[in-house]
């Protein structure tokens, strides 16, 4: 453990815990104890979400088959855990049975997360509220025996894709604004960007930035679905996996809502707006497709309605990747990171788009919560139900979607169209499953429950964005505050808090002799810049 350390990132590498200890035992010949000691303070294991889809079982007789000396490691390991779970940890035997890395059942199944937890000597989530989560609510019986295992590690992206390779016309803005190249490898110096964030110099020559990349997508949009948008609307863009829990659906929801005020009422939304959706669904999630196929069918709708002309628009743009990420991040006005709040572990979507200076509609949940703390809550928008009010409503079964949808008109509106052939007209009936999972199966995502203060919301930002001075104001400010979330910071709180690197690292683990120290910790104490690829003349000006 001085010298490696490995990261499990969810438990999809957990058999790296039997691996290791078949490789120290059966090939090194190192006594059991020594082995697990060893294998503990090597491994880390990182949680990326609270979904139980990802958190893999695998079928012990398959795994018998296929890996049968892991299995016998797994056993052993599981044995000598649960003998010192009920003699050290005096858990008892329901508390023992749900730390058990076995699960018992009609077919017993290896509980991989398990696996990682016991195999390894730090637990992570990936925000502050997901951390939280992981202790009190997914692992809560782990994290009561090693309180010392979980910490916090926000996700970070980098910078020098997301904002010097994505988008080079802020980049340039940014460098010459500031004199100087260093804030690329250093993202808290964009901090020196905000007393111009009231300049309207700087904001003007903001705005033509963006409208540039707005440009550029409207041609990748009239390219790829053919359909012509434009770039002085409103760009609303959620990008991301397709997900009941990260709500499309609620989007779309209000979409049809401006829809039907156009098209049935004669009123016309304040600004026109472009939808831009992207993303993919899991093979066999069936719901998660047929969103993407309401999408599509709505943007037919729509997109093809006289009356609506060119006040709405929307696309969904296929093979939602990281070429097509760069080109649609800096284009983006506004961000949506509306997923059901306690269900999204951190995101990254929601760190690049505020990068680029989109502004944020968010619900209380993973890094939205830091962003708006950075950003400050007057530059973000933040909506909806709290992680702690949805469970309590789980909890005591309070939540009825039917008597929302029976007492507000704009409620029964939306979920009608939905329930009618509107936006399916040549296939009857097709997103009628849709009314049925919200208003008479219980809306497991909180769509309705969220919908009115999403669209109050949405209102107040088609306000804002009438105003050019106070949008552009927090777009800039939305940069000019941004730095936490570099990769650079993330990577150096793993490497000092959990791999101890010696440079990264002020003092070892207290009471681990195998804590990793190494002769970097004698020469500085100061981390390094990461590398990155400048001009001679600028790696020059970094170096100095």
């Amino acid at each position: 453990p001085s010298k490696v350390a490995i990261q499990m990132n969810d438990p999809h590498p957990s058999l790296a815990v039997a691996e290791l200890m078949r490789v120290l035992i059966d090939q090194h010949g190192l006594p059991w104890e020594k082995a697990w000691d060893i294998t503990q303070q090597t491994l880390a294991y990182t949680n990326h979400t609270l979904l139980p889809e990802a958190l893999e079982r695998w079928s012990v007789p398959l795994m018998e088959k296929v890996l049968p000396r892991h299995m016998q490691i797994i056993y052993t390991i599981n044995d000598k855990f649960l003998r010192q779970a009920g003699q050290d940890f005096k858990l008892d035997e329901e508390s023992r049975r749900k730390v058990s890395i076995i699960e018992e059942g009609y077919e017993k199944q290896v509980r991989m997360a398990n696996l990682c937890i016991v195999g390894s000597h730090s637990v992570n989530g990936v925000s502050r509220l997901h951390s939280d989560l992981l202790k009190s609510t997914l692992v809560p019986e782990f994290a009561n025996i090693w309180p010392e295992k979980f910490n916090n590690k926000t996700n970070g992206v980098a910078p020098r894709r997301w904002l010097v390779l994505a988008n080079p016309g802020l980049t340039e803005l940014i460098s010459q604004t500031l004199d100087e190249t260093r804030w690329m490898t250093d993202l808290n110096r964009l901090h020196e960007l905000e007393p111009f964030a009231d300049d309207p110099g700087f904001q003007a020559a903001f705005g033509e930035v963006k409208r540039q990349n707005k440009l550029k997508l409207a041609g990748i949009i009239h390219e790829q679905s053919g359909v012509i948008v434009d770039p002085d609307s409103m760009f609303d863009v959620q990008v991301k996996r397709i997900h009941e829990y990260k709500r499309q659906l609620l989007n779309v929801m209000h979409i049809i809502r401006d829809y039907l005020d156009i098209v049935e009422r004669g009123e016309m939304p304040a600004v026109a707006r472009t939808y831009v959706f992207a993303g993919k669904a899991a093979p066999g999630y069936w719901a998660a497709k047929q969103i993407i196929k309401l999408i599509h069918s709505v943007a037919d709708v729509v997109n093809n309605d006289e009356k609506v002309k060119d006040l709405i628009k929307v696309a969904f743009l296929p093979d939602y990747r990281v070429s097509l990420a760069q080109v649609i991040m800096p284009a983006a006005d506004l961000s949506e990171q509306i997923s059901m709040a306690g269900m999204e572990a951190s995101g990254t979507g929601n760190m690049k788009l505020s990068m680029n200076g989109a502004l944020t509609i968010g619900t209380y949940d993973g890094a939205n919560i830091e962003i708006a703390e950075e950003v400050g809550e007057d530059n973000i928008f933040i909506f909806g139900l709290r992680a702690e009010q949805i469970r309590e409503m789980q909890q005591k079964g309070s939540y009825n979607p039917r008597e929302k949808y029976d007492a507000s008109p704009m409620v029964r509106e939306v979920m009608d169209a939905l329930a009618s052939d509107r936006f399916c007209p040549n296939e009857h009936g097709l997103f009628r499953w849709i009314f049925d999972e919200l208003v008479n199966r219980g809306d497991r995502y909180y769509h309705i429950a969220d919908f009115a203060a999403y669209v109050e919301t949405q209102a107040v930002i088609d306000d804002e964005y009438l105003t050019e001075e106070v949008w552009w104001r927090k777009a800039i400010l939305n940069v000019a505050r941004i730095g936490k979330f570099s990769s650079d910071r993330t990577v150096q709180e793993y490497a000092r808090d959990i791999w101890h690197i010696g440079q990264f690292e002020k003092s070892s683990r207290p009471g681990k002799p195998l804590a990793r120290k190494d002769a970097a910790a004698t020469k500085t104490t100061q981390p390094t810049a990461p590398v990155v690829d400048l001009p001679p003349e600028e790696a020059k000006q970094v170096a100095d």
